[in-house]
């Protein structure tokens, strides 16, 4: 690693550092000078967030019908979109969801009227029950009892206290003092008109914004394309991401109410069948009204209970349905909040508990009750912006559900605190959550990747201290808590490079390999000299692992790499080159260091090691198997017509079409002989003519198509240096495959003849719909030979000369 260059300073005078410790020093100032400079970005922010707020406040009348009518826009377009794919204009299928809608509302309300002024009629019985029970309640309350006793003694206290203070007060002639007046404010006599008035004037407000509301939901519903191309505008930037964040938005919004009004009617439907076999008078009006008030977070619960019991303990001179509603009540809760919120919400939000709460406190103050109704689809939409636009990435920092750091960065910053209690407790977690292999090669390996680009930047020697202190201590806790098996032949050893953190990566790998059943230790090498070489223990050892954080390790592990070899030739050395960022990259990195294979992470080391131990011949890759029946497979593939030289042209369309299809750079058409492939068509060979024999390919043994043909099924390799049959095949290094998916061709008895393959220079995946993709393509190829086939049998049949099988 090279160190920063020396800081310049302002004045030309100035003499350079004399030693690295001032370079150092002078390297450290600088940030902290800049640190003192005020951050205008971050004020800018601020201000333009105070500008927003206060927007959203004073311009509440405004913005609340907007958003309201938003909300009822995401609930009602599912609606309209599908009348109108059944024939209706929008403008008429707008109007009639939007009438649907208004006369559900009137029923609504029109039926809980009828409700209740049905219980009213029954109010003197209710009354007198009320007064009964609270009348019991004040003789209960007035019956001597504990807290009785204490009140007396606290009340003789009281007294004896204030006799004191009077004694010990002298006594003044005072004029006698009148005793207040009470006065009466009598205001004017309001007539008839005024009250009218007065009513008038109540519901005007909340008509007009329900007005509002309603003119702006049939607005944004007859013309929902105008309204996204404007706040397309209004966002701006890439067109790409602005479109998927607000295509996400809609989404999640829509998952989040269609989820919210399955949860309430799977409460307030057991609500009202509970309270109607309770008892309870108005049971149905009491479930629509719990099912209708749990849209209003937190608050509307607790209302939509208080009815309910309010009424049962009016109802019942006794106590029986007051217990019984209160347990239907709480039952009903326990179930909703932790069996059918989790099981229908998911993550169909993905805000945090704490978003979800501050969101709600900052709209309630805001936009007050309604505000408390948006809180939740307003921050989704935010969440939505933020994870798909880069100017508002805060966004998804602060409401969403993942973590704000991610693991390697966890573990880095607990080891930089010197927290190492609490790193042991996540490596721990996460090892036993997943595995010590997947902790070391995702969480161990990335947070000392983060430590060596820091090493001679940012990090003090206290840094680096904790670091390594740290990352050993959660090495050694994992050994003890993952315990290999016992007396492991060794077979590998693992060198920690130049710098503490290589050993640290050498230590983890020794352990992976240890617990996949492969015996290793760690080698500790020092200071490279031909002393300290000979002092190495190798006897016995196969394969060596040799650990860089180096972003280019290639001249140190070159000189290390070549002495290993001189000394012991049969050695197999991998490097792990963990942070492999060289500046001119190669085409052959591994056997520019001499190397037998360099790899970038511990499932790429493991795949290797198993490989070249995974033979006793020596062979470092599993060979291609051959069938049973293979004397019968090769006559049958002579036999297939498959060979046939007019077949490329066809085939060649067909290896392009599957490329294209899976946007995959090479496809191809082989078929598998006795020693090698034969490539009929190739997605590469463009402009080649349409008739011609097969092209031969690479060996059968070396071939991944030749244990698709073995094992007759389909084969998908995600990464070949990741896999351990293939990982130190030749033709990967060669060709720098690193993603194969192979499916059988098979003749007219079944038998597997050759593969339509997929290979690619990435790491990939495929779904099962795309492996059935796949097979349909192969299944096209052998319809192409069958056609072919039958296009000669013709040709015969008429007198004409046959085209020549290969």
């Amino acid at each position: 690693m090279t160190a920063p260059p020396p800081s310049t300073s302002p004045t030309p005078s100035a003499p350079a550092a004399p030693d690295a410790r001032a370079q150092r020093t002078a390297a450290e100032a600088v940030p902290q000078a800049e640190a003192a400079v005020p951050r205008v970005p971050m004020m800018n922010g601020l201000v333009n967030g105070a500008i927003i707020v206060a927007a959203l406040y004073f311009g509440r009348d405004l913005l609340m019908p907007l958003a309201l009518a938003i909300l009822l826009g995401f609930v009602l377009d599912p609606l309209v979109s599908w009348l109108k794919r059944h024939g209706l204009p929008r403008a008429l299928a707008v109007f009639v969801v939007l009438a649907t809608t208004l006369a559900l509302l009137a029923a609504s309300a029109f039926f809980m009227v009828g409700q209740l002024r049905q219980v009213g009629t029954n109010l003197p019985v209710y009354e007198r029950n009320i007064v009964q029970k609270l009348r019991g309640f004040s003789q209960t309350l007035r019956q001597p009892g504990l807290l009785d006793q204490y009140s007396r003694v606290f009340s003789k206290v009281e007294r004896e206290i204030d006799r004191a203070e009077k004694a010990a007060t002298p006594s003044t002639a005072t004029a006698p003092v009148a005793p207040p007046q009470r006065v009466e404010v009598v205001g004017e006599a309001k007539t008839p008109w005024d009250r009218l008035a007065n009513g008038l004037d109540r519901f005007a407000t909340p008509m007009a914004v329900a007005g509002i509301v309603l003119v702006f939901v049939f607005l944004i519903l007859l013309d929902k394309g105008d309204l996204r191309d404007r706040a397309l505008r209004l966002l701006g930037g890439n067109l790409h991401r602005t479109t998927d964040a607000l295509a996400d938005a809609a989404r999640r919004v829509s998952r989040y109410l269609g989820m919210q009004l399955a949860v309430n009617a799977i409460y307030g439907v057991p609500m009202a069948i509970g309270l109607l076999l309770i008892g309870v008078p108005g049971a149905l009006v009491w479930g629509l009204l719990a099912a209708v008030l749990r849209f209003v977070p937190y608050v509307g619960p607790m209302v939509a209970a208080a009815f309910p019991l309010t009424l049962a303990f009016a109802v019942d001179p006794g106590w029986s349905i007051v217990l019984w509603t209160l347990g239907l009540i709480l039952t009903l809760e326990l179930i909703s909040n932790n069996v059918i919120e989790p099981w229908l919400y998911g993550a169909s939000t993905g805000l945090s508990t704490l978003s979800l709460i501050m969101a709600a406190m900052f709209w309630t103050a805001i936009w007050g009750p309604i505000g408390l109704v948006l809180s939740t689809p307003i921050t989704v939409v935010l969440l939505a912006l933020g994870h798909h636009l880069p100017q508002l990435r805060f966004l998804e920092v602060l409401l969403g559900s993942e973590r704000a750091l991610d693991e390697p960065t966890r573990l880095h910053q607990r080891l930089l605190a010197g927290d190492v209690e609490e790193a042991v407790e996540l490596a721990a977690r996460h090892a036993d959550g997943d595995s010590p292999r997947s902790f070391y090669d995702v969480v161990g390996i990335g947070a000392l990747r983060l430590a060596s680009s820091a090493h001679d930047t940012v990090a003090t020697a206290e840094h680096r201290h904790r670091v390594v202190s740290g990352m050993e201590r959660v090495i050694e806790e994992l050994r003890e808590q993952h315990l290999p098996e016992p007396e492991l032949p060794v077979r590998a050893a693992c060198l920690g490079g130049r710098w503490a953190v290589d050993a640290l990566a050498a230590d983890m790998a020794a352990h992976v390999l240890a617990l996949e059943g492969i015996g290793s230790k760690v080698v500790q090498v020092g200071i490279l000299s031909s002393e300290s070489l000979a002092l190495l223990d190798l006897e016995g050892i196969e394969v060596v692992c040799l650990c860089y954080f180096s972003p280019d390790p290639a001249t140190l592990a070159r000189y290390l790499v070549r002495r290993l070899k001189r000394r012991w030739p049969q050695l197999q050395i991998v490097v792990a080159a963990w942070n492999y960022q060289p500046e001119t990259p190669l085409a052959d990195p591994a056997g520019a260091i001499g190397a037998d294979a360099l790899v970038t992470s511990l499932d790429e080391l493991l795949a290797q090691v198993q490989s070249r131990l995974a033979h006793a011949d020596g062979t470092p890759y599993l060979p291609a198997p051959v069938p049973e029946h293979e004397a019968a497979r090769l006559q049958a593939l002579q036999g297939s017509g498959v060979l046939d030289e007019a077949l490329r042209g066809r085939f060649d369309a067909i290896a392009r079409r599957a490329a294209e299809v899976f946007d995959c750079p090479t496809a191809r058409i082989s078929l598998v002989a006795e020693d090698r492939l034969l490539v009929h068509g190739d997605a590469m060979a463009a402009g080649r003519a349409d008739n011609g024999a097969p092209e031969p390919g690479v060996p059968r043994a070396l071939s991944l198509c030749g244990h698709v043909v073995a094992g007759g099924e389909p084969l998908v390799v995600a990464d070949v240096l990741r896999d351990p049959r293939f990982a130190a095949n030749p033709l990967q290094k060669e060709h720098h495959v690193r993603f194969y998916a192979g499916v059988p061709l098979r003749g007219d008895d079944g038998m597997a003849l050759g593969t339509l393959s997929l290979l690619d220079t990435e790491p990939r995946t495929l779904t099962a719909r795309d492996v059935l993709l796949l097979e349909k393509l192969a299944g096209e190829v052998m319809a192409a030979v069958r056609e072919q086939r039958g296009r000669q049998r013709t040709d015969a049949s008429d007198g004409q000369p046959a085209l020549a099988a290969g």
